[in-house]
């Protein structure tokens, strides 16, 4: 732990132990001190960083306004409100923050932090927001948000986020995938377990990493024009066909599993894949997946076929070792 220590002997489930502080540190860590309040501790003008993570917060102290060199904050798992969040619309002093940590706390609404004009990491997960209103003030320097495990039902007012690299909208209510067309540096998606019937992604040509598992898509039409992507998870979906994969050379990683695939088609371009996930979906033919996977046979060292028709063969393990000869993981199916 950086700059603060608990006093010897201390019991940390105490509500007013006495924090020691190094000044000479610009980082101050109170992870788990089971505070209720700031009175205990020195905060020093200094601070660039300050962790409280995992306290009993419900309130944030006024001399934190004035922390000017302050950098980062994180306020996680705390009992944090929206009107302990409130005062951050006239903390001025605190324009220098990059990185702002709300996560797991009691926030219904997005808090205003257009304050903030340098922020670059932004984090309300694990809160009670429904509704996405209020990003349109965070500013344009935001290159990762997160929103994930909210009530939100509609993207929007993040349009302007356009040097935003990673977004992490999974486990709301969304149901369409919409207002991305200005995320142009666009580096990693995050949607899973949401209400998404189809997939739109307004030609995001630089993301690398996707993820759509638990939804509702139907079509794996969509993501032709996403040439740089390197991973893609599209488990638990009700997805019957294979398609328009052969543009994705780049791909490393493709899960598929939990679908209703009854064959393996259209990734016989992907000669950069890794790891494949077809588990728990109708494939029968072990000698169609041998086709379909000829061109990244010198790549691939994970393949999960478990739960399917074509698993049931007596031969099934000596035969994907015989086809392929680099796999290094197979599913435990094989060995039962």
């Amino acid at each position: 732990m950086d700059g603060a220590q608990p006093p010897n002997g201390s019991n940390p489930e105490a509500d007013d132990q006495t924090v020691e502080i190094d000044p000479s540190s610009t980082i101050l860590d109170l992870t788990s001190f089971q505070l209720h309040d700031l009175s205990s501790v020195d905060l020093s003008s200094s601070l660039t960083e300050l962790d409280l993570t995992a306290n009993r917060l419900s309130s944030l102290d006024p001399r934190i306004a004035h922390l000017s060199n302050l950098k980062k904050l994180s306020l996680r798992q705390n009992l944090i409100d929206d009107a302990a969040v409130e005062p951050f619309s006239r903390w001025d002093s605190l324009s220098a923050l990059q990185e702002l940590v709300l996560r797991d706390n009691k926030l219904k609404k997005i808090p205003d932090s257009g304050i903030f004009k340098n922020l670059l990491v932004f984090d309300v997960s694990f809160n009670e927001i429904t509704s996405l209103h209020g990003l349109s003030k965070v500013s344009n320097t935001l290159k990762e948000l997160y929103v994930s495990k909210n009530e939100v039902t509609k993207i929007e007012e993040i349009d302007h986020l356009y040097q935003l690299q990673i977004l992490e909208l999974g486990s709301n209510r969304l149901r369409v995938m919409e207002s991305m067309q200005n995320f142009t540096s666009l580096q990693e998606l995050w949607l899973g377990r949401n209400r998404i019937k189809v997939v739109n992604l307004c030609g995001l040509k630089c993301i690398k990493k996707l993820s759509l598992q638990s939804n509702r898509v139907t079509s794996m039409k969509g993501f032709e024009e996403c040439v740089a992507l390197e991973e893609l998870y599209l488990s638990h979906n009700g997805i019957a066909k294979m398609e328009g994969l052969s543009t994705l050379v780049n791909l490393r990683v493709l899960d598929v599993s939990s679908n209703k695939l009854t064959s393996v088609n259209d990734i016989q371009n992907l000669t950069q894949l890794e790891d494949l996930w077809l588990n728990d979906n109708q494939i029968e033919s072990l000698e169609g997946v041998s086709e379909a996977v000829v061109s990244s046979r010198e790549k691939l060292t994970t393949i999960y076929l478990e739960n399917n028709p074509c698993a049931k063969s007596t031969s099934y393990s000596a035969f994907l070792r015989q086809i392929f000869p680099n796999i290094q993981q197979i599913d435990s199916s094989v060995f039962a």
